[in-house]
């Protein structure tokens, strides 16, 4: 049993990573309703700017090891904005009505964009951030076995907690949220109504920016280092799970990543970890086949 608490303590954190890109990646596919794989890149080049930027400041710079994570964190920021502003007013925007192919083709070009810019900021060298906040949080333990947590694993579910359900109760008592749902439904509805259907969509975009930037923040403060390659590994994960719940609502969806969050570390404590992928994404395509089929049934009800 305390073997089992510790997985379940282990699916907490990075259910929590999942679930804060799941709520960015609603916000805007649910107003575009377009395939959208440039978020997990984003996450990622987000995070690797943080670490790079730390890593001048410490080396080059000579500042202490705290300012020099707090000037990532604050770039990291920055290019979510950047990148925000350029994907909704040069991409997005512009080919919204267009074939979906159009925007998947696109977004996948800035994938390998910001993963080579990454790869070549770096040398091709993975450069890491040193241990921090490692102390372990005991929760139980017995004989020979404890159950524990990290500092910055609390400090990381504790930061999307708080801005998850922070977001989620602005969504649903503010103008905005109100104006996303309506233009979800029905943007030319929205419009005639009076809805900024564009200022809309550009806010959604930097929201969920902000939660993709965030949560590549913590996954860099935790695991010292994001590859060239997990944005891609990330975006394709939050894009099916978002699939299988829907782009209607961004705290169910952030629920529904972080239970597959939790699922993914039972898997690593109990099955082979090398087939882990492979079966979730089994699972995750059985799930869309099975429920977009009884959603396709219910629409021609």
């Amino acid at each position: 049993m305390l073997y089992f608490f510790q997985q379940v303590l282990n699916g907490l954190h990075s259910g929590a990573l999942y679930a804060l890109l799941a709520f960015g990646y609603v916000l805007t596919n649910g107003i575009l309703h377009r395939t959208n794989l440039a978020y997990g890149a984003v996450f990622a080049f987000c995070g690797q700017t943080m670490i790079l930027t730390a890593a001048f400041g410490y080396q080059a710079l000579w500042l202490t090891l705290f300012a020099a994570v707090a000037l990532g964190i604050l770039a990291a920021l920055l290019y979510a904005v950047l990148l925000s502003q350029i994907l909704s007013r040069g991409v997005f925007e512009k080919l919204a009505d267009r074939s979906p192919n159009a925007i998947v083709v696109t977004t996948l070009g800035i994938l390998l964009f910001l993963s080579e810019a990454s790869r070549i900021a770096a040398d091709t060298h993975d450069l890491w951030l040193p241990p921090m906040l490692a102390d372990p949080v005991i929760f139980a333990q017995d004989t020979g076995f404890k159950v524990t947590l990290t500092v910055i694993q609390l400090i990381d579910c504790a930061a999307v907690i708080a801005v998850v359900a922070l977001a989620a109760w602005l969504f649903s008592h503010s103008s905005f949220g109100r104006a996303w749902r309506a233009v979800c439904d029905d943007p030319k509805a929205a419009a005639m109504c009076g809805v900024d259907v564009r200022a809309v969509f550009r806010h959604a975009v930097l929201y969920g920016g902000f939660c993709a930037a965030f949560a590549g923040v913590l996954a860099g403060l935790y695991y010292g280092n994001i590859s060239f390659g997990t944005g891609l590994i990330y975006g394709l994960k939050i894009l099916f799970v978002t699939a299988v719940g829907g782009y209607l609502s961004p705290l169910k969806a952030a629920l529904g990543a972080a239970a597959f969050g939790m699922a993914e570390s039972l898997w690593a404590g109990y099955f082979p970890l090398e087939w882990r992928d492979a079966w979730i994404y089994l699972f995750l395509v059985a799930m869309l086949v099975l429920i977009g089929t009884g959603r396709d049934q219910a629409k021609i009800a």
